[in-house]
């Protein structure tokens, strides 16, 4: 599933294409994805403008000039294209071939820009495990998918002290407790595996154990939230992964992957200097967990 570098990569690829657009129309070519389309779903969106196209965790947030407000989400294979009148091809060169097929084509919102041109912005999804729904702008935040979610982990608002009162007594296995969107929001498995070796912390460690109870943060909270930050950071502005489904807007290649460090790089040597361990995979809730068990303590 696309983390939230990809996400926000998709939403910068959408954004200069829809933003200011109007929507002329919208064709709908199933009732569902994994939930079912809001009731006069094309009706609601037809003749209104985009004001903006934004993000929350992993959920592309589109707001129009009026209610209702648009929350999409990729799922595990969704995609976005665009296409114009001269163009319907993706261009790139792919290592996953991204799915262009027709018959995944779900939904086709046909936009015209201020200036004239006209598009088509493409939702692809083979495995129909996106969804698109609405919200009012006014209930956002409370709606059921946005609720409950966490900080996000960009900007200064993840420190350690942050970190440090999230995490303390917790029992859980510390990457565990990084993954629970309730406490940071859109973190993944990559990513958590990436930040946790550049802060040397054991994925399998209780995550109260880098926390205080005593003091407002503590040294190993600090170089994780810098860590957290810093891979989030690199990861988009390197374009996301583009791990298996996942692509541009425009079809090219993120290139993160190539600088994983640990992520799926079983049996490798640590790439920490005078470290001399290999990295190990385990697996923790269902989930293949990469680490350095000499150096990440």
């Amino acid at each position: 599933m696309p983390e939230l570098p990809e996400v926000e990569t998709v939403r910068r690829g959408l954004q200069p294409a829809m933003e200011g657009a109007l929507i002329e129309e919208v064709e709908q070519r199933r009732p569902d994805l994994r939930f079912p389309f809001p009731a006069d779903f094309a009706g609601r969106l037809r003749g209104r403008a985009i004001a903006s196209v934004g993000r929350r965790a992993k959920y592309l947030i589109v707001h129009l000039d009026r209610d209702p407000v648009l929350i999409c989400h990729l799922g595990m294979s969704g995609s976005f294209r665009i296409e114009t009148e001269e163009e319907s091809t993706t261009p790139g060169i792919f290592h996953h071939e991204r799915s262009k097929a027709a018959a995944h084509d779900h939904v086709v919102f046909h936009l015209k820009r201020p200036e004239g041109e006209r598009l088509r912005v493409v939702f692809n999804d083979p495995r129909r495990f996106g969804f698109m729904l609405f919200s009012d702008a006014a209930g956002l935040a409370s709606h059921p998918m946005l609720a409950e979610l966490g900080v996000e982990p960009t900007g200064n608002a993840l420190d350690g002290a942050l970190l440090n009162g999230l995490l303390a007594g917790k029992q859980a296995p510390l990457k565990a407790a990084l993954l629970d969107q309730t406490l940071i929001a859109g973190l993944g498995n990559i990513y958590v595996c990436e930040a946790l070796w550049r802060a040397r912390l054991s994925p399998l460690r209780k995550a109260g154990s880098i926390a205080s109870a005593k003091k407002p943060s503590t040294a190993r909270a600090d170089t994780l939230a810098q860590a957290i930050r810093e891979v989030i950071a690199e990861a988009v502005e390197a374009g996301g992964s583009s791990l298996r489904d996942y692509v541009h807007t425009d079809g090219s290649l993120g290139y993160f992957q190539h600088s994983f460090a640990v992520y799926d790089r079983e049996g490798e040597p640590c790439r920490h200097a005078g470290c001399g361990g290999t990295v190990r995979r385990v697996v923790q809730s269902g989930r293949s967990t990469f680490y350095c068990g000499t150096c990440q303590r």
